[in-house]
């Protein structure tokens, strides 16, 4: 993507780190996140208009605590960009340029009123002082600031909500502008990136798509062929269609079928690609490869490592196998790989690599072999998964292929708790998935809800089914709602819809007799179980 006019937003570990980046997405500017630990060379490469230290968990004044790297202060100064830092960013600021943070006397979280300065660059009105709600979470405060700067910002416990120094370009708030909590924090944003940064608001989905397709043209050579893993899902979709738009019949798709499919998933996969997007798509039958590389295998991060590094296996077995038909071996993968699945790949603190906690490896991310040997096409690694959507339909991927739920790579795999292989597990989920998602469909509430899926549980429970006792299998549902994938909240079923699900899967499911319905957001928990 190109670089011109780009907000930087350097992630300490907040949670809300990537609904910045999502925010200023939204008014048209491009915003990209990185480490907040990374090189100074990583963010002059950028070539920032604008940088944005998020939130965080830590404590500017412990030992240990991230910050960004040195001479970071003195390229700001150097660049003429501008420095925007959010709760722990604002703090790292102060504390690093000579001012002085310590642990609050009176914490400070949820929602909160401030007083601003209207004669300030951050909140400029004519009536001077005014007030607005705002959304806290801190446990330090600001207790001296750094020469040339000065407050334009209370809390109602005169705590520093708000700081500037103009001639600097430094500006910091102590709460978080970029939630829904925040009523008046997007007009805040935009006033600080139009009115005080000058950012020009010309990033949009078309000058993606451009982008994206001169890039390819420059990477695949007027000869060379490509590979496509398709998933079925919308975001290998929408990077087959991008890919097969530049180079035509070059582009070799390949659906796999490994045996951790949804009921009918391939049948009903193969037919929509056959007929609605005219994708050539060779169908590989490798059940059996997966399956028993997966035997006996029960912790998650491995079994999603076992997944992507079969995967790429079989890629480059196609591969061989293109090379015999067409006389030159194909030397490139596409793959659906979005934002979200790069930002929760990433490695844990104390590696000394990243800022934050691997959440899990996705299979197209921290799953593939150091070894591979095709290079990688992935044309949504920028994007969110809404973002994606916009640019399958400005593709003309028909809609209702756009608005198919996640699908996550490992399938079924991270569906089962534990080994996927025992008994016949995978056909009581496929049974219980199936009547699940059909009873969404049918009442009209599929595409109110962002995922829906069924996880199969290790315990057997004692049930009574025809007079009889049973010591069977119990499910769990799993229905959110989410822009992103990034954050999710449960979807609110009505109780009878959830009694006339219950009762078709235990009766149409003979091995189930207890079913139970998650009702946990994200955080505290990912959307998927494993």
């Amino acid at each position: 993507m190109e670089a011109k006019g780009t907000v930087l937003v350097l992630d300490y570990g907040s949670q809300y780190t990537h609904l910045i980046t999502r925010r200023i997405r939204q008014l048209h500017v491009l915003s990209l996140c990185i480490s907040g630990t990374s090189s100074l060379q990583a963010i002059i490469d950028h070539r920032p208009r604008v940088i944005i230290l998020s939130g965080g968990p830590h404590s500017v004044h412990c030992s240990g605590a991230p910050s960004f790297p040195d001479g970071f202060l003195r390229y700001v100064e150097e660049s003429g960009a501008f420095v925007l830092g959010i709760c722990y960013g604002l703090q790292l600021l102060v504390q690093s340029m000579g001012g002085e943070v310590s642990l609050a006397d009176c914490r400070e979280y949820g929602r909160m009123e401030i007083a601003v300065d209207g004669c300030s660059r951050l909140f400029p009105r004519e009536e001077g002082e005014w007030k607005q709600f705002v959304w806290m979470s801190h446990g330090d405060e600001v207790v001296r600031l750094p020469e040339g700067f000065r407050v334009v910002g209370r809390s109602k416990e005169n705590g520093v909500a708000a700081i500037e120094n103009p001639s600097r370009r430094i500006y910091g708030l102590q709460y978080h502008p970029e939630v829904t909590h925040s009523p008046q924090g997007m007009e805040t944003l935009q006033h600080f990136l139009f009115n005080i940064c000058g950012i020009t608001a010309d990033w949009n989905l078309h000058g993606v798509l451009q982008e994206q397709e001169q890039e390819i043209k420059e990477m695949v050579g007027p000869h060379d062929h490509v590979i496509c893993a398709l998933s079925g899902g919308v975001d290998s979709t929408v990077a087959a269609t991008i890919v097969h738009k530049v180079i035509g019949d070059r582009l070799h798709c390949v659906f796999v079928d490994n045996g951790l499919l949804r009921y009918k998933e391939k049948e009903r996969v193969m037919s929509t690609f056959e007929s609605d997007l005219h994708l050539p798509v060779t169908c590989v039958d490798a059940t059996e490869r997966f399956l028993s590389k997966l035997k006996g295998v029960e912790d998650p991060e491995s079994k999603r490592k076992i997944i992507g590094a079969e995967f790429i296996s079989i890629f480059d077995d196609f591969a061989q196998d293109m090379e015999q038909k067409l006389g030159r071996k194909p030397s490139f993968l596409v793959q659906g790989t979005l934002y979200p699945d790069v930002i929760e790949s990433c490695p844990p603190p104390g590696s000394g690599r990243n800022h934050s906690h691997t959440i899990k490896s996705h299979h197209n991310v921290g799953g593939l072999p150091k070894n591979m040997k095709l290079k990688l096409i992935e044309p949504l690694k920028l994007l969110f998964k809404d973002e994606v959507r916009q640019l399958g339909s400005i593709l003309n991927v028909p809609r209702a292929f756009l608005q198919r739920h996640p699908f996550p790579g490992p399938g079924l795999a991270v569906r089962i708790l534990g080994d996927v292989t025992e008994g016949n597990d995978l056909e009581i989920l496929r049974q219980v998935d199936e009547i699940y998602i059909q009873s969404i469909k049918e009442a009209g509430l599929y595409d109110s809800i962002w995922q829906a899926f069924a996880v199969l549980l290790r315990d057997r429970t004692v049930g009574v089914q025809g007079d009889q006792r049973t010591h069977s299998r119990a499910v769990s549902l799993r229905a959110v709602t989410s822009e992103d994938g990034m954050t999710a909240d449960w979807y609110y079923f009505d109780r009878e819809f959830l009694a006339n699900v219950s009762a078709k899967i235990c009766n149409g499911v003979r091995e189930v007799n207890r079913v139970l319905v998650d009702i946990t957001s994200k955080p505290p928990s990912t959307i998927e179980w494993e």
